[in-house]
């Protein structure tokens, strides 16, 4: 089986319309019921919280474990009914347990905080520090304007244009589902190797 630990990135707001709460929900259901395990941000709340709760759902057995910084857990965001949840001294070690300790990645819709996170991700990937598929579900075209922009970075040279293959973009959750089960660890070097490609 392909990428059997998913790491979910997505947000924590609860003031934000229910289809994206449905979607969380849906794809944890399908990631659990796929028989994959899910690492996550541990919350109780938003989108993390449906997230989990799906797959908690699911009759298939599956660990969804959450990672959460000690402020966070403080103010008691951290959900009770998973697999396991660990408590770290901050967000940059969270997000490197996240990334770490799975097998791919797929950033659902999100504020500052997920946005924080993909970018992560995807300049990790890009210093060959994690080989991972990312996947960027732009549900409702809502990451157009930063799948543009990251575009835009490629078109000026500020990437290379090998790096367009750092994230792949699906638009439903069945688009990816299908990128789950079938994208593999990304093996080509993609070290730096000009100066102009630094940044």
């Amino acid at each position: 089986m392909n990428n059997k630990r998913v790491c979910i990135f997505c947000a924590s707001s609860n003031h934000i319309d229910k289809k994206y709460l449905e979607l969380a929900f849906n794809i944890g259901l399908e990631i659990a019921n796929s028989g994959r395990d899910i690492i996550y941000g541990g919350g109780n709340v938003g989108m993390m919280g449906k997230m989990a709760d799906g797959a908690i759902s699911s009759n298939i057995d599956c660990k969804v474990i959450g990672v959460i910084p000690n402020d966070l857990m403080l103010l008691e965001l951290g959900h009770s009914g998973i697999s396991s949840l660990e408590v770290v001294d901050g967000m940059h070690p969270r997000e490197a347990k996240m990334m770490n300790e799975s097998d791919c990645i797929v950033a659902l819709p999100g504020g500052c905080g997920t946005y924080s996170e993909l970018l992560q991700a995807i300049t990790w990937k890009r210093l060959n520090i994690i080989k991972s598929p990312i996947i960027i579900l732009n549900y409702d075209n809502f990451y157009d304007g930063l799948i543009m922009q990251l575009n835009r970075a490629i078109e000026d040279n500020f990437m290379n244009q090998i790096h367009f293959s750092l994230w792949n973009e699906s638009k439903t959750l069945k688009e990816t589902m299908y990128l789950i089960h079938s994208l593999k660890p990304k093996i080509d070097n993609l070290k730096i190797k000009t100066e102009r490609n630094l940044a």
